[in-house]
């Protein structure tokens, strides 16, 4: 069964009385929690693409005669890590956006609109303040957006990479069927990411299973 709509009253009648207040903390330890792991993803991506991106470095400056093959190896793995983080970054962002947009319609009749109210500095008032406003001032960017956006940068660095890796194009030479296989793995894969690696977004039907278990004193 798909997911239905509600309206807003519907909404606040689910999460009425002492149902509220429990499930603001538990809105907000949750949110706490996806930003947890946002950070350890982007280390999990940030480790694998850095050591792709050692190794390729490692590999355009050494004269092993294998060398065009693992380049081309090495950026297959690098956009599919790329692709992949940009992916989990959106995802991740999606999560957090779900718990902050619960916290958002259920904090008013527990502790006002807290993080409803942004709070910012007063505008300069002459050059100098300007200036230093520039420079060292907070400005209303998002992490998770800029982020995504290095994720964006690196995955057409490595499609950059592995164009430079593949031999002159020759219409004339035999095709290479290594170099060929690799690149429609990876961009199956890559495509794969934005179509079923997408969620669920319908209902859920459960089958459950229970063991039984006894002592046989016959034996």
């Amino acid at each position: 069964m798909p997911t239905e709509p509600i309206s807003q009253d519907e909404y606040l009648k689910e999460f009425s009385g002492e149902k509220r207040t429990r499930a603001l903390k538990q809105a907000l330890d949750i949110r706490k929690f996806e930003i947890e792991l946002y950070w350890k993803r982007a280390t999990y991506f940030w480790t694998f693409i850095a050591a792709a991106l050692a190794g390729f470095g490692a590999i355009q400056v050494s004269t092993a005669a294998s060398k065009t093959d693992l380049s081309v190896v090495l950026s297959c793995l690098g956009i599919v890590f790329s692709v992949g983080w940009l992916c989990v970054n959106r995802g991740s962002k999606h999560w957090q956006e779900n718990w902050e947009n619960h916290v958002d319609m259920l904090e008013d009749d527990e502790v006002g609109p807290l993080y409803k109210v942004v709070l910012t500095r007063a505008k300069p008032a002459n050059k100098r303040e300007w200036l230093e406003h520039i420079v060292t001032g907070p400005s209303q960017l998002s992490v998770s957006k800029v982020n995504q956006i290095i994720s964006i940068y690196v995955s057409v660095l490595w499609l950059c990479l592995l164009f430079y890796s593949l031999p002159p194009f020759d219409l004339s030479a035999p095709i290479n069927w290594l170099y060929l296989i690799l690149i429609i793995f990876t961009l199956v894969t890559c495509l794969a990411f934005f179509g079923i690696g997408v969620t669920w977004k319908g209902g859920y039907k459960h089958f459950a299973t229970k063991r039984t278990a006894h002592i046989d004193n016959e034996s």
